[in-house]
C-alpha cells in the first residue's frame, strides 16, 4: 500500500479555534498509510508584490512545504459569509510570484466546522473558487460541511459522536483517493520523461 502525507492547513490562527481542533480530529482518523502535517499560517506576513523579487524565508518555507506533500487539506472557519483574510493571505503567498505556484496541479480537499446548520459552506464555496484560480485539482464529493455543537470536537481534538467520526473517515478516504489518482498520474508523467 503507498504511503500519502497529506498537508493540513487551519485557516485560523485562534488558540481556542474548533476548526484545529476538527484538524486534530482528522489527524487520528486519517486512513494507516495517510500521515496529516500541519503546514502553519499564523507567521506570514502580509503580502504584498513589493516581495515578490526577494520572498522572506518564512514564504518560501510555506510554499516549499505545500510543494513537498501529496495533498493538502484546508480547515476554515467562516467570517463574515467568507474565508478569514489570514487563510486568504497565506494563498496569495502561495500563489506568488506568478507563474510559481504551490497549488499548481496539487489534490485539495476543503473541509470546516462553525455552529451553523451549513457549518462553513459559503467560505468553502469562496475558497473553491480561489483554487480553482489556482489550478488546484479539488475534492468534490462529499462536502464536508460540519456542524459543531457543545462536546462535538473534545480539547484534545476527539470526535465524541461516532456518526460524524464515521463520515470524517469516508472524507479522508475519498481524499486519500483522490491523492493516489494524481500521484499515479504523476509517476506515468515521469516514467514517460525518463
Amino acid at each position: 500500500m503507498t504511503s500519502y502525507t497529506i498537508g493540513y492547513i487551519v485557516g485560523s490562527i485562534s488558540s481556542t479555534s474548533i476548526n484545529r481542533r476538527l484538524a486534530q480530529a482528522l489527524e487520528s482518523l486519517a486512513p494507516d498509510n495517510v500521515t496529516l502535517v500541519e503546514i502553519p499560517i499564523k507567521d506570514l506576513p502580509f503580502y504584498s508584490t513589493d516581495f515578490d523579487a526577494d520572498f522572506p524565508q518564512v514564504a518560501t518555507d510555506f510554499k516549499q512545504a505545500i510543494k513537498d506533500v501529496d495533498g493538502v487539506l484546508i480547515v476554515t472557519p467562516e467570517y463574515s459569509r467568507s474565508i478569514p483574510g489570514v487563510l486568504k493571505n497565506a494563498l496569495d503567498w502561495a500563489a506568488r510570484p506568478y507563474g510559481d505556484g504551490a497549488f499548481d496541479h496539487k489534490p485539495v480537499a476543503v473541509i470546516g466546522t462553525s455552529g451553523s446548520p451549513i457549518g462553513t459552506a459559503a467560505a468553502q464555496q469562496h475558497l473553491k473558487a480561489i483554487l480553482l484560480h489556482l489550478n488546484a485539482p479539488t475534492l468534490g464529493q462529499p462536502e464536508g460541511f460540519i456542524q459543531s455543537h457543545p462536546g462535538l470536537l473534545t480539547d484534545g481534538g476527539e470526535i465524541a459522536d461516532d456518526t460524524t467520526a464515521g463520515f470524517l473517515r469516508g472524507y479522508l478516504e475519498a481524499f486519500t483517493a483522490l491523492v493516489s489518482r494524481y500521484s499515479a498520474g504523476a509517476e506515468r508523467s515521469e516514467a514517460r520523461a525518463a
